[in-house]
């Protein structure tokens, strides 16, 4: 019998496997094959073990085609008109999915798919496939805008990408009522005509309720806001005061002049720098809080940072990665109190070469905490108040402003990216409510920290790098050639040339490309697209080096009371510099690393992305004061759907292409303009243009213009 069944599965995969075989469905197959009706079962169990073994595959349509053929796994993103794209991890390219070939899945869910149209190179076209399964959800909660009816609800999702509002059977409301933001955890992902289902499991508020929509933007990333009572114990016990024990055997640098500079609502500071000029050389300190003495290894404490990843700065709150009794107690390098730290102590030359470096266990007291704004004061302004107050210190501030202008001429030498793009800085009223929106300024103070932090940042990374002992790095990777190539001919268009040498682009031209276009009409676009050619930086446990600083070796050492990357460095370092680096901690840190750096590196990206759409939210609002208002700005970027505008104070509004009613305009893709087809008139980009104010719509986080009396 077992015989007979193996001969005719044999007969059905050669069948498939035929040149002339037309994908079909299994009733069309049986009748081919001529299968009797009661011999169907048999078949359709056929084809089921064969699809088990890879052999073969079931289309989203029903059809069975010859193994698996093009079939990827990835992470499905909804947009919201429908269509979708795959990510696929290791590959640049998303895989563009159509409504149709959907499959029912939805944002974030992991899905297998077939691809149907393969890339072309030549005309541009991306990959095309369908979903053939949904592997993994990929939301199990969503937030939203509580509708209420009779007898249900509805909840529409805060998320754009999820494109279905949820139906919420009136018994699992909470109470709910019209204008609650509400948290729902959904109970059937819906499909065949009918909308997913869920139950309300947390009211986070009215929606005119001061703090609710950042709270709702918070939640919808599933950003963890309480402290479990475990951690929060925790923590209060280990804060204590530093004692003579934890001094034992630590490097004393308490007598060493040193100083924070923060921002002024900093007060989780966890680097003090020091600098002495001694025989024509700089002695440079860059001192860390110690936080690994705090959080060991796999406690409650540390399984909480490393499930956080990192802290969250969103307009109206910060999520710590650690609770504040640290984050702001012990752990902060407080003025006047002493502290446990990770000092990296370099000697650098003239030329801003580290001749010399030493990483050790310190114990250290902060003289001031400065402010960049006082530092800024003493060093461009020269303000007579904040130089008296500093006197004693403004000696070492002019040193420090000369080592950081050479170290960042060695930077620029080599070839290092700087790409200034000014970031928004929201003031709010009490209520919540954004009443200033300005860029936040990078003057001697703040480049002074960066340069420092990443001479230290450096130093550690190739210290351990030739130590060879697992580690974690920051790394970012040459860009794509293709990407790169694309970028080259569109900056031909501009008059632009950038030379690509053996398949591949250094960093000197990105940043040669960058001077040529400083202060042109079409810098803000261009450094846009230089940077969307970029691959992203990441936390790796394998050194590959960083392409934008044009370093052989990076890590993030210097901020571990914000970043648990750094907190894991400081344990490799601490068990290095004891003599504890043995075969087993080796062994034990080359399994963990790997999952740790990814974990690290996706927390990133969800912070990164809660703290973008929070002041996407707080421009909307801001904007929403100024409907009929005329601004200028610069166009800063040009689709076919219309053209966007950037106003001095980072707002962007899109200019839709039916509103620009003078004319019927036309995108012209490789140049990017948009060319009235009737008067001739273009719109290029980093042209100055007068803006209406026309909407702004907090749901879908948008801001509309209208071209104005320039425009006209």
């Amino acid at each position: 019998m077992e015989r007979q069944y193996e001969k005719r599965k044999k007969m059905v995969y050669q069948f498939i496997c035929d040149d002339f075989y037309v994908p079909m469905k299994m009733k069309e197959m049986a009748s081919v094959l001529q299968v009797k009706k009661e011999e169907r079962q048999e078949l359709k169990e056929i084809l089921d073990a064969l699809e088990s073994e890879g052999k073969i595959h079931k289309t989203q349509k029903g059809n069975y085609v010859k193994g698996q053929g093009n079939r990827l796994t990835g992470i499905y993103q909804a947009h919201a008109r429908g269509f979708g794209f795959v990510s696929i991890e290791g590959s640049d390219d998303d895989v563009f999915i159509p409504e149709e070939e959907s499959g029912g899945a939805l944002q974030g869910d992991e899905v297998e798919i077939q691809i149907t149209r393969g890339a072309g190179p030549k005309t541009g076209q991306r990959q095309e496939g369908e979903v053939i399964k949904i592997l993994k959800r990929g939301m199990s909660r969503i937030v939203g805008y509580y509708q209420k009816n009779k007898s249900f609800g509805f909840v529409l999702p805060d998320n754009q990408k999820f494109l279905q509002d949820v139906f919420v059977p009136e018994e699992k409301s909470k109470g709910a009522v019209t204008g609650h933001k509400v948290v729902v955890k959904l109970t059937s992902y819906g499909g065949d005509g009918k909308k997913p289902e869920g139950e309300v499991v947390e009211i986070l508020g009215h929606v005119n309720d001061p703090g609710t929509d950042v709270l709702s933007i918070a939640m919808s990333y599933e950003l963890p806001i309480e402290f479990p009572e475990k951690v929060m114990n925790q923590a209060e016990r280990v804060a204590k005061p530093v004692s003579e024990a934890d001094r034992f055997g630590r490097r004393d640098l308490r007598d060493v002049r040193m100083v924070t500079i923060d921002g002024e609502d900093a007060k989780d500071l966890d680097d003090a720098v020091s600098l002495e000029v001694r025989d024509g050389s700089f002695y440079l300190g860059v001192h860390i809080a110690d936080v690994t003495n705090y959080v060991q290894e796999n406690s409650a404490l540390d399984r909480e940072a490393k499930k956080r990843g990192t802290s969250v700065y969103l307009a109206d709150r910060v999520i710590p990665m650690l609770p504040h009794t640290l984050s702001n107690g012990i752990c902060s390098l407080n003025a006047g109190e002493d502290r446990l730290a990770l000092s990296c102590l370099m000697k650098i030359d003239e030329n801003g070469t580290i001749v010399d470096h030493e990483i050790c266990e310190s114990v250290i007291r902060v003289d001031r905490r400065m402010t960049y704004t006082a530092v800024k004061q003493i060093l461009e302004d020269e303000d007579e108040e904040q130089c008296r107050k500093y006197e004693e210190f403004i000696p070492m501030f002019r040193e420090m402003a000369r080592l950081c202008c050479i170290l960042r001429e060695k930077r620029h030498r080599r070839g290092a990216v700087d790409f200034d793009f000014p970031e928004t800085k929201v003031i709010l009223d009490e209520q919540g409510r954004p009443v200033e929106l300005k860029a936040y300024e990078r003057n001697t103070a703040t480049k002074l920290i960066e340069d420092f932090m990443l001479a230290a940042n450096e130093t550690v990374a190739e210290d351990f790098f030739w130590r060879e002992i697992p580690f974690v790095y920051r790394i970012h990777e040459a860009p794509d050639e293709e990407k790169i190539r694309k970028l080259a001919i569109f900056l031909h268009n501009f008059g632009y040339t950038m030379h690509i040498g053996n398949h591949e682009v250094h960093p000197k031209e990105i940043q040669k490309l960058l001077a040529k276009v400083e202060g042109k009409p079409e810098e803000p676009m261009i450094a846009r697209l230089a940077l969307r050619s970029m691959k992203q930086a990441k936390y790796t446990p394998e050194n590959e080096g960083h392409f934008g600083l044009a370093a052989s070796c990076y890590t993030h050492f210097t901020s571990p009371i914000r970043r648990y990357p750094d907190l894991q460095i400081h344990r490799i370092i601490k068990e290095t510099l004891r003599g504890r680096m043995d075969e087993e901690r080796i062994r034990h840190y080359q399994s963990i690393l790997e999952e740790v750096t990814k974990h690290a590196s996706e927390t990133e990206r969800r912070a990164e992305e809660a703290e973008r759409e929070t002041v996407k939210l707080k421009k909307v609002q801001y904007m929403k004061n100024f409907i009929g208002e005329e601004y200028e700005g610069v166009i800063s970027g040009i689709t076919k759907w219309g053209m966007y505008v950037e106003l001095p104070n980072t707002i962007e509004g899109l200019v839709h292409v039916v509103n620009m009613t003078d004319d019927h305009y036309e995108y012209i893709e490789d140049r990017y303009e948009m060319q009235g087809i009737h008067t001739g008139k273009t719109y290029r980009l980093g042209q100055k243009v007068c803006v209406r104010v026309m909407a702004a719509n907090e749901l879908q986080r948008t801001i509309d213009f209208e071209l104005g009396k320039e425009g006209d």
